[in-house]
């Protein structure tokens, strides 16, 4: 349904009949009620002191956004009008750590070793049977089993001054929120 929308998204844009932008990011992470997989298995458990899930492998690579850096960049995408008519991939840190990477550094800011269990598929369709939450968990699941590199250099080509939340601060701040 995305792909279909999109498709005619730009379409439009190309027919010029619509001015408009499409702005994509990889998986979320931030501050609040951020919904996404990692946010909600790895560092929500850390902040409530429990081991973090990690699906499917933990060495496989992932690309998060910072929600406030993708808050800002849409509305600065949003206010510049030679950015409309394309689509942009939203800034991220340029490092793409794994899950064990991850832990690790949530480890040294915490202060403490931070163990984690590798949650195996067969793992979340057993428990899928049973919670509608986790059965839509298990739809996300071919993200993890693959390294997922996100390439936002066109962005920072043309927007060089944004500044992107680093990695350790990002998770500094996570494990930091109340």
């Amino acid at each position: 349904m995305r792909a279909t929308t999109a498709t005619m998204l730009l379409d439009e844009m190309a027919a010029g009949s619509i001015d408009a932008v499409i702005c994509r990011a990889p998986e979320f992470s931030g501050p609040g009620r951020t919904q996404s997989l990692t946010q909600s298995a790895v560092f929500d458990r850390i902040r409530r002191g429990r081991r973090p899930m990690v699906p499917l492998s933990a060495t496989t690579r992932r690309s998060l956004i910072w929600t406030p850096d993708a808050s800002r960049a849409m509305a600065l995408i949003g206010n510049t009008p030679d950015a409309y008519g394309r689509t942009w991939h939203l800034p991220i840190d340029p490092h793409r750590p794994s899950s064990a990477e991850m832990i690790a550094t949530a480890s040294e800011v915490a202060g403490r070793r931070i163990p984690y269990t590798v949650v195996p598929r067969w793992t979340f369709r057993v428990a899928g049977l049973a919670s509608p939450r986790i059965r839509e968990a298990e739809e996300l699941l071919p993200r993890y089993r693959q390294d997922n590199v996100f390439d936002s250099s066109a962005f920072a080509a043309r927007f060089p001054d944004f500044p992107v939340t680093g990695f350790r601060d990002g998770i500094a701040q996570l494990l930091g929120e109340e």
